[in-house]
């Protein structure tokens, strides 16, 4: 049976090359955080999340730092300094903080889904693909006239990766995560 482009390039995702990889991650910690590109590095993963090559998609690369959350430091004030670390796990995946950042630098924009595509020893990197709700060819088509309706996803918690997050996947009585937090005494994220 013949395959398609997807699936080979699917394949080659699987074990990418090291060398290309490297180059590609040198280039991307010179750059900025969050920067628009012209067009997918894993054409097959957008593809099926959503993502059509015409007016409206914009894709955006985000930079994260690995590791755990670092908050500012209270004072000692007579307490045991050990007790008072900086450092706090992230309940949120970093997937969803990526499209949060990405959302909250394109305003107009909607978050219609992401994927990753590599990590070093300091940093995740993700490609976030958005949506413009106010483009004609956005508003026409059946397949993405919903996000129209759908404001600030991202920040709602309402994407794939928010969703997982927060525990939404899979119903299951021992868990109170809906139809809220604040009905499970905001014992949230």
């Amino acid at each position: 049976m013949t395959k398609g482009l997807s699936h080979y390039i699917r394949e080659a995702w699987k074990k990418p090359d090291k060398e290309a990889m490297h180059s590609r991650l040198i280039k991307w910690r010179a750059g900025q955080a969050i920067e628009k590109v012209e067009k997918p590095l894993r054409l097959d993963r957008a593809r099926a999340l959503g993502y059509k090559a015409k007016r409206g998609f914009v894709v955006v690369r985000v930079r994260l730092n690995r590791g755990g959350r670092k908050r500012e430091r209270k004072g000692v004030k007579g307490r045991k300094t050990r007790k008072q670390t900086n450092r706090k796990t992230l309940k949120m995946n970093y997937k969803w903080v990526a499209e949060i950042r990405a959302a909250r630098k394109y305003k107009n924009l909607e978050v219609l889904n992401s994927y990753n595509i590599g990590k070093d020893g300091k940093h995740y990197f993700y490609e976030v693909i958005l949506v413009d709700p106010s483009k004609s060819e956005i508003k026409k088509d059946r397949t993405t006239k919903w996000i129209v309706n759908n404001k600030k996803r991202a920040e709602r918690g309402l994407t794939s990766a928010a969703r997982k997050s927060r525990g939404l996947r899979h119903r299951t009585p021992k868990l109170k995560v809906r139809p809220s937090q604040r009905a499970n005494k905001r014992r949230g994220k």
